[in-house]
């Protein structure tokens, strides 16, 4: 099966086949943890479908953050890859779905030896280190309902740039661990925004039904 994901095209059929030698498709179910610090010092991984929480938790007090949420296009470990130490993340599948596994090592040469893939690797590792920087000052910054309405307009822009919905079948609890709060607050702010016309909510789904409101009141909290 030949590698598709947006973005590859430009690698050329070279890299291609390689990729196609040394790399498997697997696929996970809803529920499993398919990341573990041993894994991805031996492989590195491309989402092809699915969703895949990345998330760190107090075992003392069970809270959780998600870091990231992998859906098509995404790529796991970046930091792993790049400075070859173990990476102790958590992981649990919310949507079942498939992966490319790659030989962490020949990520690495082919990085060298291949500039295009090398380049779309490191324009991918500084979009995470963006997101991450963007989610740490959030926290900090903004309150949770300013949080929600920029986490359902960001969900929408990327809904349109790689055809993923990543709120669509995530729980309120879900949605919640994505920006650093509970799932009642989630549930208040989400009836607040139903009743000022701003979004619809049925189950397990949010749809916009005014993107320039919502983007005008954000503009109002920031």
């Amino acid at each position: 099966m030949r590698f598709q994901i947006e973005g590859f095209s430009r690698i050329g059929d070279r890299l291609h086949r390689e990729m196609e030698l040394y790399g498997k498709t697997i696929t996970f179910e809803k529920g499993d943890t398919i990341f573990d610090y041993d894994d991805t010092l031996s492989y590195f991984y491309f989402v092809l479908s699915g969703k895949i929480k990345i998330y760190h938790m107090n075992i003392t007090n069970n809270k959780e953050q998600t870091i990231y949420l992998l859906t098509r296009g995404d790529m796991y470990d970046t930091v792993t890859l790049l400075d070859g130490k173990p990476h102790e993340m958590m992981s649990e599948v919310l949507e079942a779905g498939e992966a490319f596994r790659v030989p962490i090592g020949k990520i690495r040469e082919w990085m060298y030896d291949y500039p295009v893939f090398g380049e779309i690797i490191l324009k991918y590792v500084a979009s995470q280190m963006r997101q991450v920087e963007e989610l740490a000052a959030d926290l900090t910054l903004l309150d949770t309902k300013e949080r929600l309405v920029k986490l359902i307009i960001k969900s929408m822009e990327k809904s349109k740039e790689r055809g993923v919905n990543i709120l669509e079948n995530l729980s309120n609890a879900e949605i919640a661990k994505l920006i650093g709060t509970v799932r009642h607050v989630i549930d208040r702010h989400i009836k607040l925004l139903k009743s000022d016309g701003l979004i619809e909510k049925s189950r397990r789904k949010i749809a916009l039904k005014d993107m320039e409101k919502l983007r005008d009141e954000l503009e109002d909290y920031i």
